[in-house]
C-alpha cells in the first residue's frame, strides 16, 4: 500500500489531475494511514485527514481506508486473516500451449511453478490497489463534492489467465523444448470428438516452401468428403453421419512472396496451379476457389477470413504441419468482441441447415445417429450471463475431470470472453502441445488450434546456436549469383547446388534466411566444405568459409537427385524486346530460350535457378538444363514451377526521373549516323 500512495502521488503531480491531488503534501508519510487504521478509529482518522491533508475529499479517504483495511497489519492490533493463496485456482489447460495444468514435472508443458505463482499474485494485488485508487480519483465531482464510491470486485477476464512456465520462457526468453508431434490418426480422433454439427477444416500451408507443407491425402486421412469437382452438378455441401466437414486451403506468410498485396493477388492463378499439381491425379478436376493467400503480419485478407469464420459458426479447425503459422493466423482471424445477439437471418439459415442435417441422418449408423438430434436455435445460442460466479467457473473447469472413465482427447473449451487470450506465437516447432478451444459469438462457434503434424526439416542437422535463425521472418531481397562451369553454390555449408549441364552459365537467387549464407566456389572446394575433407587427398578442410552443419551431418551428405529447369520464362525475362510498346518480338522467334525452376528447402525457403541457352543447342527439343542438389541424407529438397520471385521482389527500381540517363553519343557515331566518315551519303 505504501508504494501505491507514493507512486500515485508522483504520477498525479506530473499529470493533469484535480488540484487537490496535485497539492498532496509530500512530507506526510503514508505509514500514518496504517497507524490510523490499526486502531479502527475512522472518525479520528477523518478529522486527522482534514487537518493534515487539506482539501482531499472524504470519499477518497474512505476508499483508501477500505484498501488499507485489506492490508494485514503487524502488531497487537493486527487481525488474524486467512492465508492468501497465490492463485485462487489453476486453469484447466494453459491458454498459451493448451497443455493440461500440472505442478509435478518441471520440464513438461503445462507446469506452474510456485515462484511465478507468488510473483503473479503480487502483481495482481498491485493492480487491484491501483484500481481502487483510480476509482477514488474518478468519483470526485466537479463542484468538489464526492459521492460514496461503489466498491465492486474486479472482473476476471481470460487475459488475466496465467500461462505455464514453458510458455513464459518461450515468450520472454525464447527458450523451450518441442513436444512430440501427433500423427494424422491422432488428429482424426480429435476431430471426431467435435461437439458441433458444422465443422470446417482450415488446411494451413506455408508460403516459404509452398507446397511442401501440404499434407497429402488429407481427406482420406481424416475421412472427410471429397473436394468439390468442376462438374456443375457437384454438391457444395456433403453430410456424413449427420455432420458436415468442409476444407479450405490457407497459404500463410504471403508477405514473403512479394512486397505488395496486389502482386500477391496476381499470383493466385499460379498458386492454384502449383497446388493442383501437388494434389496429384485427384486434384486435376477439383475446384480451388477455397484457396486463400493471407498474411497475419501485414493483415492481408485476414479480415475476409475472419468474417467467413464468424459467418460459418460451428467448429473451425486449424490443421497443418509445425511452423506454418497456425497460431499467428489464429490470432489475426479470431472474431473478437462479437456475439451479443443472433440476427434473424442467421437463425433462419441455421434452422434450414439443421433440417437438412436431420433429413440426411439416415445415412449414419446406430452409434452416430445420436449426433443428429436437432436442437432449436434458442437452445443452441442461449445468451450467456455477463459474468460467471466463481463456483460456476470452477464447475465448468472441472467438468472434463469428473468422469475418469471417459478419456477424451479434446479438452474443455475456455470460458467465453469478448477478448480472450490467444495461443502463444513462437518459432519453436511444436509450440502447441494440445488443442486450444476458444469459443466466440456466445455459443455460435469456436476456433480450435491443433498441434502441428511432424515436418521434415533440417533443424537436427544444424548447430544449436543457429537453429533459432532458420525461420524466414521477413521478405528477402536476394543477390544474383552467377555460377560458371566448374562452380557450385553452397548454402551455409549445408546445401550444395551444382549445374550438371556443361559449358552453361546459370544464375541463382536464394530466398533463404540469413543463417544459410550463399557462397560461390569451385565444385571441389564446395564438396570439401560440405563434407569436411577433400575427396582426392582425404585432407581435412581448414579454410575460413563457415558451416552451420553438425559434424554427424557432414558424414550424411547424399544427392537429393537432379532437377530439370522445365519452366520457360523467356517472355518475362526478355525485357523490352517482347514488350508491346518496344520491340514487339515474339518469344518463340528469339534465338534463345530462358529456362527456370524453384528449388525448395523444407521449412526454409527456395532458390530460383535460371539458365539461358541458345535455341536448339541442347539437340533434343525436350532436353533442358539440369542441376544436382546435395543435402543431409538426400532429403528436405523439393521443386516447383518458377514463380519469378526475382522479378517480383528483387532490388527496388527507383522512379524514372531519378534514373541515370544515357550519356552523350560520340562524334564518330554522329558522323556514321549522318552518312559516313566523310559526311557523304552512307
Amino acid at each position: 500500500m505504501l508504494h501505491l500512495l507514493r507512486a500515485s502521488t508522483r504520477a498525479a503531480r506530473a499529470s493533469k489531475s484535480p488540484q487537490w491531488i496535485k497539492q498532496w503534501p509530500g512530507r506526510i508519510c503514508p505509514s500514518h494511514l496504517l497507524q490510523a487504521c490499526s486502531g479502527g478509529n475512522r472518525q479520528a482518522f477523518s478529522h486527522w485527514s482534514r487537518k493534515q491533508l487539506g482539501t482531499i475529499p472524504t470519499a477518497v479517504v474512505n476508499t483508501l481506508l477500505d484498501a488499507v483495511h485489506a492490508v494485514p497489519v503487524s502488531g497487537a492490533d493486527a487481525v488474524p486473516t486467512a492465508k492468501r493463496e497465490p492463485w485462487k485456482k489453476l486453469p484447466t489447460t494453459c491458454p498459451g500451449c493448451g497443455a493440461p495444468s500440472q505442478t509435478v514435472d518441471r520440464e513438461a508443458a503445462g507446469y506452474y511453478g510456485e515462484t511465478r505463482r507468488k510473483r503473479d499474485a503480487k502483481h495482481s494485488r498491485q493492480q487491484e490497489e491501483d484500481a481502487i485508487f483510480k476509482q477514488a480519483v474518478d468519483n470526485e465531482s466537479v463542484d468538489g463534492q464526492s459521492a460514496a464510491p461503489t466498491k465492486s470486485p474486479p472482473v476476471a477476464t481470460a487475459d488475466s489467465t496465467p500461462v505455464c512456465n514453458r510458455c513464459h520462457m518461450l515468450h520472454h526468453n525464447g527458450a523451450g523444448s518441442s513436444i512430440i508431434h501427433p500423427s494424422m490418426q491422432s488428429i482424426q480422433a480429435i476431430i471426431e470428438e467435435s461437439p458441433h454439427r458444422h465443422n470446417h477444416i482450415y488446411h494451413v500451408l506455408d508460403a516459404a516452401d509452398f507446397p511442401m507443407s501440404l499434407i497429402p491425402n488429407l481427406q482420406h486421412a481424416l475421412e472427410l468428403p471429397r473436394l468439390r469437382t468442376q462438374n456443375r452438378r457437384s454438391k457444395s455441401m456433403r453430410y456424413i453421419r449427420g455432420r458436415v466437414a468442409e476444407v479450405s486451403f490457407i497459404i500463410t506468410r504471403s508477405d514473403l512472396l512479394a512486397p505488395v498485396k496486389e502482386q500477391v493477388d496476381g499470383l493466385m492463378p499460379y498458386l492454384q496451379d502449383v497446388l493442383r499439381d501437388a494434389l496429384g491425379k485427384s486434384g486435376q478436376n477439383v475446384r480451388l476457389g477455397n484457396v486463400r493467400c493471407v498474411s497475419a503480419k501485414r493483415s492481408w485478407w485476414t479480415k475476409q477470413v475472419k468474417e467467413e469464420i464468424y459467418g460459418r459458426g460451428g467448429a473451425g479447425w486449424m490443421v497443418g504441419k509445425v511452423n506454418v503459422g497456425k497460431s499467428a493466423l489464429f490470432e489475426s482471424t479470431f472474431p473478437k468482441g462479437r456475439g451479443r445477439e443472433v440476427s434473424p437471418e442467421l437463425k433462419t439459415r441455421l434452422d434450414s441447415e439443421n433440417a437438412a442435417a436431420a433429413d440426411s441422418a439416415h445415412l449414419g449408423d446406430g452409434i452416430n445417429d445420436a449426433l443428429t438430434v436437432v436442437q432449436p436455435v434458442s437452445e443452441l445460442y442461449r445468451p450467456l450471463p455477463e459474468a460467471y460466479q466463481e463456483s460456476e467457473i470452477d464447475a465448468l473447469d472441472d467438468e472434463a475431470f469428473l468422469n475418469e472413465d471417459e478419456a477424451r482427447l479434446l479438452p474443455p473449451a475456455q470460458p467465453e470472453t469478448a477478448y480472450p487470450r490467444m495461443p502463444l506465437i513462437s518459432s519453436l516447432p511444436g509450440t502447441t502441445a494440445s488443442p486450444i478451444r476458444v469459443p466466440f459469438g456466445q455459443g455460435k462457434g469456436e476456433l480450435i488450434d491443433l498441434p502441428g503434424v511432424e515436418r521434415n526439416t533440417l533443424e537436427h542437422h544444424v548447430l544449436r546456436e543457429h537453429r533459432s535463425d532458420l525461420v524466414l521472418t521477413s521478405r528477402v531481397t536476394p543477390e544474383q549469383h552467377v555460377i560458371k562451369p566448374g562452380q557450385s553454390l553452397l548454402l551455409g555449408g549445408l546445401i550444395r547446388i551444382t549445374p550438371m549441364t556443361e559449358d552453361l552459365i546459370m544464375m541463382m537467387y536464394p530466398f533463404l534466411p540469413p543463417s544459410l549464407t550463399p557462397h560461390v566456389t569451385s565444385t571441389e572446394k564446395a564438396i570439401a566444405i560440405q563434407t569436411g575433407f577433400f575427396t582426392e587427398t582425404n585432407e581435412p578442410y581448414a579454410g575460413t568459409v563457415p558451416s552451420i552443419a553438425t559434424p554427424p551431418a557432414k558424414t550424411l551428405m547424399e544427392s537429393a537427385g537432379s532437377f530439370p529447369l522445365p519452366t520457360d520464362v523467356t517472355k518475362k525475362r526478355a525485357g523490352p524486346i517482347t514488350a508491346v510498346a518496344a520491340g514487339k518480338q515474339k518469344a518463340h522467334d528469339l534465338p534463345y530460350i530462358v529456362y527456370a525452376t524453384d528449388i525448395l528447402l523444407s521449412g526454409l525457403g527456395w532458390v530460383e535457378v535460371v539458365a539461358q541457352v541458345r535455341r536448339g543447342a541442347c539437340g533434343d527439343p525436350g532436353k533442358v538444363p539440369e542441376v544436382e542438389v546435395w543435402s543431409p541424407e538426400g532429403k528436405y529438397v523439393g521443386q516447383r514451377r518458377c514463380m519469378n520471385g526475382w522479378l517480383l521482389g528483387g532490388p527496388r527500381q527507383g522512379p524514372v526521373r531519378e534514373r541515370r540517363t544515357r550519356g552523350r553519343m560520340s562524334i564518330d557515331f554522329q558522323r556514321r549516323k549522318a552518312g559516313g566518315a566523310r559526311g557523304g551519303p552512307g
